[in-house]
C-alpha cells in the first residue's frame, strides 16, 4: 500500500480524499492543514496540524500539496520536499521552470522524489501538446480553455487585500475554435482566444476601483486578456457560482504529404475541476512512490513519467488489454 499525505484541505484537497477512495493501493494517513484540526471537516480522514507532518515521516510515502500556486506552493514544495516526496499542481505557466529547479534543488540533496505541475494543464493538455508536435511536426498548436472556473486564478482574487471571496471563469471563444478546426490559419495573440470574468466579494471598507485596476493588471493571471470584473454579494456568489465547472481543448492543426489536413483533438469536459485535478494527482503520486522505490531522485514534471508509471495495474496486463 502506498501511504498517502494531504497537505491543504480545500476543495483540491476534499477531491484527492475522494479520489484516494477509488485507489485499492492507497492509503491515506491523514490531512494536514494549517487550521485548527478540531474545524476540519473530512469525508471521515483524520485531520492534524501542519506542525504534526514531520512526526509522522516514517508513516508517509508521498505528499501531495493542496495549496494554491500564487504563494502556497512556491514556498511549501521545495520546503516539504525536504522530508517527502511531494506531488503538487503548481499551474503558474510562467514560473515553472523556475519552480521546478527551486524542487528540483531540494529533492537532490535530500533523496527525494517530487512530480511538480501535475492536473490537467499544465498536465494532460501538456503531454497532449507534446505528441501532437512531435507527430505533426508541420503545424500549429492551439489550447483553449472553458468555459469553467479556474481554481489558480480564483485563489490569486481571493489574496488580494480587500477581496473577502471570488471565482474566475474562464470563457474560451468559440468562434475561434470553429474556424480552426475548419482548416483557417490563424495568427492568434492570448487575448483572441479567452475572455477572463470574475466576480468578487469586496470586504466592507475595501476600494472597489483599486481592486478591479490591481485584478486586471495582475501579471501572469490577468494582464494579457481582456478581463471582466463583477462585485457582488456573498449571498450571489454562493446561490449563482457553488459548482466547479471546467474543461478545455487542445488543438493541432498541421499538413502530413504535400497540402494534406490532419487535425488532432484533445478535449476534457468536467463537472467538477478539483475533483478531477485531484484524480491526475493521485495517479501521478502512484508514480512519484515507484521512482522513490528506483531511487531515481529529484523532481520531475508529466513530460518525464512514462505512462504505465500511473497505473495499478502490472506492465504484462497492460500489454494484453491496452495495445
Amino acid at each position: 500500500m502506498i501511504k498517502i499525505a494531504i497537505v491543504g484541505y480545500g476543495n483540491l484537497g476534499r477531491g484527492v480524499e475522494r479520489a484516494l477512495k477509488q485507489s485499492a493501493d492507497m492509503e491515506l494517513i491523514g490531512v494536514f492543514s494549517r487550521r485548527n484540526p478540531a474545524t476540519v471537516q473530512t469525508d471521515g480522514a483524520p485531520a492534524f496540524a501542519m506542525e504534526e507532518l514531520i512526526a509522522q515521516k516514517r508513516k508517509i510515502d508521498v505528499c501531495i500539496l493542496c495549496g494554491g500556486s500564487a504563494t502556497d506552493l512556491p514556498v511549501q514544495t521545495p520546503e516539504i520536499t525536504k522530508n517527502f516526496n511531494t506531488i503538487d499542481s503548481f499551474d503558474t505557466h510562467a514560473k515553472i521552470p523556475e519552480h521546478y529547479a527551486n524542487v528540483d534543488q531540494a529533492a537532490k540533496e535530500n533523496q527525494t522524489v517530487s512530480i511538480i505541475s501535475t492536473g490537467w494543464d499544465p498536465g494532460l493538455f501538456s503531454l497532449n501538446r507534446l505528441y501532437a508536435e512531435s507527430i505533426l511536426p508541420q503545424g500549429d498548436t492551439y489550447t483553449f480553455w472553458g468555459k469553467g472556473v479556474s481554481q489558480g486564478h480564483s485563489d490569486a482574487l481571493r489574496r488580494i487585500e480587500g477581496v473577502a471571496d471570488a471565482i474566475q471563469y474562464t470563457i474560451p471563444k468559440s468562434e475561434v475554435i470553429e474556424k480552426l478546426k475548419a482548416g483557417e490559419k490563424l495568427e492568434l495573440t492570448t487575448r483572441d482566444k479567452h475572455l477572463r470574468e470574475c466576480f468578487v466579494v469586496l470586504e466592507e471598507t475595501a476600494d472597489e476601483k483599486a481592486i478591479k485596476e490591481e485584478i486586471v493588471t495582475m501579471p501572469n493571471y490577468f494582464d494579457e486578456y481582456d478581463t471582466i470584473v463583477h462585485f457582488i454579494t456573498a449571498e450571489e456568489l454562493k446561490r449563482d457560482h457553488h459548482a466547479m465547472p471546467h474543461g478545455g481543448t487542445v488543438l493541432r492543426t498541421g499538413t502530413t504529404h504535400e497540402d494534406t489536413k490532419q487535425v488532432i483533438e484533445y478535449n476534457l469536459q468536467l463537472e467538477s475541476n478539483p475533483e478531477f485535478t485531484a484524480s491526475v494527482l493521485v495517479a501521478y503520486a502512484r508514480a512519484c512512490a515507484r521512482l522513490a522505490e528506483e531511487k531515481q531522485f529529484g523532481a520531475f514534471t508529466v513530460l518525464d513519467i512514462a505512462p504505465k508509471y500511473l497505473s495499478p495495474v502490472d506492465d504484462a496486463t497492460l500489454r494484453k488489454e491496452l495495445l
